[in-house]
Formats: structure tokens, C-alpha cells, sequence
């Protein structure tokens, strides 16, 4: 199994997934468009089994019906994905395990909050979380906006599925927002080191050449949606005193307007 991570350059800075199998299949997640997925598909000589979206929005959905059309490939997604999600042929529930390879699986999360028809997907090798596909829930050092979900579920679902998962589980977002999600950071935190580190790699690294993936022990230095508890952050937000569900959401409106 191979995951090819393609950055596609588009004013969203989406990133696409197509995860290889040995079987010469291959699984598309959020494709931006036709061309992205075709092109892999051409030059690792594979067939198209199917799309997973992990949410409804237009950017993480577009390349369906003509991927569909050539493929004939299903699209796999969230129930509340009826009517919005283009092609959906089949609805995953959380806890539904996909097999990919020998000893390779995807378990399905149920993430709302950027929207109520988002899932996850955590990599699983011989049962052991190995990465993690978060689609707009969470991005290196942020986390998704809520115009079209809900704050409030948005920590439910950071808090309870993302917080606790190992250290060393490596992040793929739907999008790459390192280096101004950190330059948030550094506006809460200035003092933080790791920010700093990490956002002058950020600056000088391409994208269209190798992207920059974090681990779930990076973002709890960085990502200031998983340090609920630093003095800094509460200070700036005037929340010493609050709980972590109302820093969250403090902070997530801050940056809706930052």
C-alpha cells in the first residue's frame, strides 16, 4: 500500500489523497478534480475503486461525476451526504473498518462539527493507528471553521476522538495551512520555540515538491486548539478561568476573524 499525498495548487491549497493497493486498485479521497486522480492513476498504471469524501464541500467533491463517468468507481460517505455529495453509493458509520491491504484497514470516525456530514478515517496496520485522514476537522496547527456546523461539536470531536489519539499518528489534512495556522500561534503564543522551528520550515519548504506532515506530538506543541490549557492562550482570550469547551470556542471565533 502506497499514499500518494498531492498537493493540487488550487486557490484553496487542497490537498487530494489516492491511496495504492497491491491489487493495482486504488481509493481517492476528496478529489479536487479529475485531472489530479487521473493522472496518478496513469502514471502508477492503476484502476479507480473508489472515492471517499470526507465531507459535502465543493472543493473536496467537484472531481466526483466525471471520475464516476470514467471509472464507474463507487463514492463512499456520509449519510447526511444524500442529495450534496455527487455519486454517493454507499454511507460509512463510525467504527466500520475498511480493508485496504494485508493488515491494512481504515476505521471510520464520525466528526461533525465543520459540518454534520464529515468523517475521518484513521490508518490502521495490524490494528495499530498508524496515521490519520482529517479531511477540514483538523489541519497542522488548526483546526476547521464552523460556518456550516457548530463550535461546540467541533471540541467535542477535537477533545474526544483527536486529543487522545498516540503521538507518533501522522496528520493528512484536507488542506495546507501550516504556515499561516502557526503565524496564529505565534499571535497567541509568541514565546512558543516550536512554532517558531516550525514555521520557518513552513516558509521555506514547496509543497508541489513534498509536503510537510506533522504528527498528533506536533500539533500538541503548536496547535493551539490542542493547548486548551496554556496560560498564554487563556490570557489573550480573557479566559483564565474558563473550561477548555469555552477556550476552544473562544478561540475558534478569534480565528474566524483573525
Amino acid at each position: 500500500m502506497k499514499i500518494h499525498q498531492v498537493y493540487t495548487a488550487s486557490e484553496l491549497r487542497n490537498f487530494t489523497y489516492l491511496i495504492e493497493l497491491e491489487n493495482r486498485s486504488a481509493i481517492a479521497i476528496d478529489p479536487w478534480d479529475e485531472a489530479v486522480v487521473n493522472k496518478l492513476l496513469s502514471e502508477n498504471q492503476l484502476s479507480l475503486k473508489a472515492i471517499i469524501n470526507t465531507h459535502e464541500h465543493w472543493d473536496h467533491i467537484q472531481g466526483n461525476p466525471a471520475l464516476v463517468a470514467q471509472h464507474g468507481c463507487e463514492v463512499w460517505a456520509h449519510e447526511n451526504g444524500w442529495g450534496k455529495i455527487p455519486g454517493l453509493s454507499r454511507t460509512l458509520v463510525a467504527g466500520e473498518r475498511i480493508a485496504l491491504d494485508t493488515d491494512m484497514e481504515l476505521q471510520v470516525l464520525d466528526t461533525p462539527g465543520h459540518t454534520f456530514a464529515h468523517l475521518c478515517f484513521l490508518l490502521l496496520e495490524q490494528s495499530q493507528i498508524k496515521a490519520v485522514f482529517t479531511g477540514d476537522t483538523l489541519f497542522s496547527a488548526g483546526v476547521g471553521h464552523c460556518r456550516s456546523g457548530d463550535a461546540q461539536a467541533l471540541y467535542q470531536t477535537i477533545s474526544e476522538q483527536f486529543h487522545r489519539l498516540p503521538d507518533e499518528v501522522l496528520v493528512y489534512p484536507g488542506h495546507e495551512y501550516l504556515e499561516n495556522n502557526l503565524r496564529f500561534t505565534l499571535s497567541l503564543e509568541p514565546g512558543n520555540v516550536n512554532a517558531q522551528t516550525w514555521l520557518k520550515r513552513a516558509v521555506e519548504s514547496d509543497p508541489t515538491v513534498e509536503p510537510i506532515i506533522t504528527c498528533i506530538g506536533d500539533e500538541r506543541l503548536f496547535n493551539s486548539f490542542f493547548r486548551l490549557d496554556s496560560a498564554d492562550i487563556r490570557e489573550r482570550l480573557d479566559c483564565l478561568t474558563a473550561t477548555d469547551q469555552q477556550v476552544f470556542i473562544a478561540l475558534r471565533s478569534l480565528r474566524d476573524n483573525w
